[in-house]
């Protein structure tokens, strides 16, 4: 029988598709978000690994809606919490940093906009730009070309930079890492940039094995168990029948 908080989950996720169903994204991805966090709280990994999917495809609907504006706006200037914000790609550019991104991010989920964010910083001496994306417990940055026209960059250069952003913070984690710890610095990074499909398609596969682990740690365990079990027995059955010693002196 599933437990309340198993119930609770799949009623989330039910609700999730509903929302999909009837394109309900920023809904959706909530609805998602939370149901990911209870199961990261339960240790199901293997409901995780199928939560992100759903998840996955929320945040692919809303960054295509953004794409699909086909125009990007430049920000120079301070972004305020009480930004207002419209569907469409954002290009960060100095003297503003990677925080400023952040909260443009936060202010249009809030306001249910469709955006993809992306962040540049001052190009370096070998004339790279630094692409950067910064979440609560993870920042990504990585060097890419700049683009052709650095006063109006194309959308093929923006989705571009977007992807190697993402591709940066798949290629940083450290594949030595145990599968809990790994899927905790991918949801770290998805905190940082959840429009990136593939960090989504890793999270699954790390929860799919951490799965895995569980069920062979499990039935190590229950295998030491029986183990200790016969064990006991067969000192009993031995016991029994060794003769015993009389109490009675000679």
């Amino acid at each position: 029988m599933a437990s309340g908080k198993d119930k609770k989950i799949d009623d989330l996720m039910d609700k999730a598709s509903e929302a999909l169903v009837r394109t309900k994204y920023f809904e959706a991805e909530r609805l998602c978000e939370k149901a990911m966090l209870m199961a990261r709280q339960n240790q199901d990994f293997e409901l995780m690994a199928r939560i992100s999917l759903p998840l996955q495809e929320a945040r692919r609907q809303r960054f295509q809606q953004a794409i699909d504006v086909g125009k990007i706006r430049i920000i120079d200037n301070p972004v305020t919490e009480d930004i207002k914000v419209d569907r469409g790609c954002y290009l960060i550019q100095p003297p503003q940093v990677g925080a400023d991104g952040r909260r443009l991010r936060v202010a249009a989920l809030q306001q249910e906009k469709s955006v993809a964010v992306l962040c540049r910083e001052p190009l370096t001496a070998l004339k790279q730009v630094p692409v950067v994306a910064i979440g609560t417990g993870a920042t990504i940055r990585t060097r890419i070309e700049p683009p052709k026209n650095p006063a109006k960059p194309d959308m093929a250069w923006f989705v571009a930079a977007f992807e190697q952003l993402g591709d940066a913070a798949l290629e940083s984690l450290d594949s030595s890492l145990p599968c809990v710890r790994k899927i905790d610095a991918l949801l770290d990074r998805l905190d940082a940039l959840p429009e990136h499909e593939k960090l989504h398609q890793a999270l699954a596969e790390a929860c799919r094995a951490a799965a895995k682990d569980v069920v062979l740690n499990d039935e190590v365990k229950a295998g030491k168990l029986a183990a200790k079990i016969a064990s006991k027995e067969a000192a009993k059955d031995v016991a029994a029948k060794s003769p015993r010693k009389s109490g009675v002196g000679m």
